[in-house]
């Protein structure tokens, strides 16, 4: 099995391109994963035999084409499993396409020197843990005996990252579709509906009072755009990306469903300061608000809070100078500076 992760180039405000790109690449297979709101996962067991070209080949052709009909490049990473092909797109450049190959001497080669960050799901709190034992990279990790792992993190996390250290990639690419409400954001995560936001920057950032000021815009837009859709969330997902492209994600399940962005940005806060960042060079923050339910059949629960109903009432009136006005007609100062 070979699977190609794709990510697509798109410019701000492209993002409705999305489910075309995906279209394009259903002419190669029909085990596509949309990943929102700019990449793919793709399958390529059988076309490989079928167009008897191999992967790269195939990257190459995906690669024209979306220059050709949208005017997008893309950044691929193949690899022998979904996990493979997300950490060789890590390094991956436009126009090249980087490839892990199945041979496990190969798998182990590609993970050796690696730090422990750049497995998926290895966050900064797992990672120090293991530094503090000297496994600093995956090769290392790999060669750790497994009870030592499950001491330091637990049982079920030693043993997936004893796996994932040594190349075991269990994951498969699980076709789903996307719309174009969902490509602007109105994702689909396992069949339940979600709204993201991505704050990029403009360079590696290590300073905490950015990060903070991009999860404040973004948990704002985020209430924003859900008040306008009638829908409440129940959880929040924080995702991080590194300077070396890895990335840490975190959830959160909210007290009661909520629009509100003052609850969002103190959820956002709470999962940021929660990761113990310490001169983290980030190059972009990602909100999610997922489980998404009408406002109207959500309970709210009545704190007599003056303060509290203060801001909603604000909150109701810039919402519609926003909409009269444009979205930066209203925002917290701290932005507008």
């Amino acid at each position: 099995m070979t699977v190609l992760c794709v990510r697509f180039q798109l410019p701000p405000m492209y993002e409705a391109a999305l489910p075309g790109l995906l279209g394009l690449l259903e002419e190669f297979t029909p085990v596509v994963e949309a990943l929102p709101p700019d990449g793919a996962l793709a399958d390529l067991r059988g076309a490989e035999r079928y167009f008897g070209r191999d992967a790269v080949e195939l990257a190459s052709v995906i690669r024209v084409r979306a220059l050709a009909l949208h005017g997008v490049d893309c950044v691929i990473g193949a690899g022998p499993g979904p996990m493979l092909a997300r950490m060789a797109l890590q390094g991956a450049r436009p126009g090249l396409t980087r490839t892990v190959p199945g041979e496990p001497d190969a798998v182990a080669g590609f993970l050796a020197e690696r730090p422990v960050t750049a497995l998926p799901g290895v966050g900064a709190a797992t990672a120090r843990t293991l530094d503090e034992y000297g496994l600093d990279t995956l090769g290392r990790v790999a060669a750790a005996p497994l009870s030592t792992l499950q001491r330091l993190v637990g049982a079920k996390a030693g043993r997936e990252l004893h796996e994932k250290a040594n190349g075991v990639d269990r994951g498969r690419v699980v076709p789903n579709a996307v719309s174009l409400p969902q490509a602007l954001g109105c994702a689909r995560a396992g069949g339940t509906p979600i709204l993201a936001e991505e704050r990029p920057f403009d360079r590696d950032e290590l300073d905490p009072d950015r990060h903070r000021r991009a999860l404040l815009s973004a948990a704002g837009e985020l209430g924003s755009r859900l008040r306008s859709l009638g829908k409440v969330c129940r959880t929040l997902t924080l995702t991080v990306r590194y300077a070396e492209r890895s990335s840490t994600t975190r959830s959160r399940t909210l007290t009661e469903p909520t629009a509100h962005s003052a609850a969002l940005t103190g959820a956002a806060y709470a999962l940021y300061e929660a990761l113990g960042l310490q001169r983290a060079r980030v190059r972009a923050l990602a909100l999610r608000a997922e489980g998404l339910g009408s406002a109207e059949q959500a309970s709210h629960q009545l704190a007599f809070d003056p303060v509290d109903e203060k801001i909603r009432r604000i909150e109701e009136v810039a919402d519609r100078a926003r909409a009269r006005f444009g979205p930066r007609a209203v925002m917290p100062g701290t932005l507008a500076a």
